[in-house]
């Protein structure tokens, strides 16, 4: 196909040759990947770099990169090699004569270490720079080592600061090594943000005035930002929100469910501090959630069907499609299954490799079902239809905007329509409500784990 690039995408290239490490903070579907391939091979061209490393999701690095090259004529020459699978097919991977190696981002730290700290390539592409986040991460700690023996670093990603701008630092130390918010993330804290402790662990970070602007500033000279709605004259998204009500015996079992379980973990979490609090909250929330979808996981991690409410309504959500094709994002395992069986008669497949996404793309799936944390980053599914239906929300907002912009991107030609079931009286009113306030995931499940344990205070079992 022949690359007839928009002006934006001409300045993203001439981004990454002019800034030896740079970040590409560009949103979704401004098309990150092929302006990179394209300054890739013009740099080869210009012989300035023969060997890339691409550090991408595992399914990103599966599908996006290589088919991309496969795709436009201008980079028909690049070859481009995947280290994938078993240690022994990575090994054979890196051994192959190629321009571009991508590798995922859980086999970064083991990349690392097989080189000795000092990786054999010229240019390093972290493709969902948020992913390095952490700086207590494997694979924060692995970037660092490495990033001072590549000349050149691009790191890419839409949302670079989804929870606030505490997460910059560790994003901007992987391109620059911390020449612009410091080496140490607990000075770039105390500089730049008012933090709030428990028993001497920082549970919050509040940006100091002003200091959004610095911030800003002192990383404008690498980091080019762009914002879709600036550049693309995308097709309408249109959300909407579908009560799924409960019958009458379900409620009050779920009721019971969930009073059972906020006195249970009031009891056995009482006094933890904010920030353990919150990750205990999840494993609360998420049993709640499963009970809200129709199904609940035992010890021995065997589901329980308790409804078909949800089942039901999405049902009759395809069947409304008219034969258009649907993606289905799923929270657990036990739905993606009940959902298969329940809509005989289509073709319904799991997404879970490239297989899938070109017979999406190709038409020939009625109904895709995926977890949005597989297909949340980089890949394109816009060809294959214009319905997302949210069987269960989740509270990652990053994640919610992510996976609705495979469908809703460059290239789609249609608009798109994104249901959210909702069950009544149930966990996922406040799942969605935080969606909507745009909350950040931490934060939305203390305030929804206050609002249960408040609640049900005054109820003894």
């Amino acid at each position: 196909m022949l690359y007839c690039p928009y002006e934006y995408q001409r300045t993203a290239t001439q981004w990454v040759l002019d800034n030896p490490r740079c970040g590409l903070f560009l949103d979704m579907g401004l098309g990150k990947t092929v302006s990179t391939l394209t300054a890739v091979q013009q740099m080869m061209d210009d012989c300035e770099i023969n060997r890339t490393l691409v550090v991408a999701p595992k399914k990103v690095a599966e599908t996006t990169w290589s088919m991309e090259a496969a795709k436009w004529d201008h980079l028909q020459a690049l070859r481009v090699v995947k280290v994938m699978g078993s240690e022994k097919k990575r090994r054979l991977a890196l051994d192959q004569k190629a321009d571009v190696y991508v590798i995922g981002r859980d086999n970064f730290a083991w990349l690392v270490g097989l080189y000795g700290g000092t990786l054999p390539f010229d240019f390093l592409v972290i493709d969902e720079l948020t992913s390095f986040k952490n700086p207590k991460s494997l694979r924060f700690k692995a970037m660092r080592v490495a990033t001072a023996s590549v000349p050149r670093v691009a790191g890419l990603t839409g949302t670079p600061a989804p929870n606030g701008y505490i997460d910059l630092w560790g994003q901007m130390y992987c391109i620059d090594k911390g020449q612009r918010l410091g080496k140490s993330v607990t000075k770039y804290r105390e500089t730049y943000f008012q933090t709030h402790r428990w028993n001497n662990i920082v549970v919050r970070c509040d940006l100091k005035k002003g200091c959004e602007k610095i911030i800003r500033d002192l990383i404008a000279d690498i980091c080019l930002s762009m914002q879709a709605k600036d550049y693309l004259q995308l097709p309408d998204m249109m959300v909407h929100t579908v009560p799924v009500v409960l019958s009458g015996p379900v409620m009050e079992a779920y009721s019971r469910f969930e009073r059972e379980k906020v006195l249970e973990f009031r009891q056995e979490h009482e006094g933890e501090p904010a920030n353990v609090l919150a990750n205990s909250a999840a494993g609360l929330m998420n049993k709640l959630s499963q009970f809200a979808n129709g199904a609940v996981y035992d010890d021995d991690h065997k589901a329980h069907a308790v409804h078909d409410e949800k089942l039901d309504c999405l049902a009759e959500i395809i069947e409304g499609a008219a034969g258009s094709s649907v993606l289905v994002y799923y929270q657990f395992r036990h739905d993606a299954e009940r959902i298969k069986k329940k809509l005989k008669g289509y073709r319904v497949a799991i997404y879970e490799s490239e297989r899938q996404l070109l017979d999406w793309n190709a038409g020939k799936i009625d109904v895709l079902l995926a977890h949005p944390r597989s297909t949340a980053y980089g890949l394109n599914m816009q060809q294959g239809g214009h319905y997302i239906v949210w069987f269960g929300i989740g509270w990652d907002l990053e994640l919610y905007q992510q996976a609705n912009a495979r469908l809703h991107r460059q290239g789609q030609t249609h608009p798109v329509t994104v249901y959210k079931l909702t069950a009544q009286g149930t966990v996922d009113e406040r799942a969605a409500l935080a969606i909507e306030n745009k909350k950040a995931k931490q934060q939305s499940l203390l305030d929804s784990l206050n609002y249960l344990i408040t609640k049900h205070s005054n109820v003894k079992r």
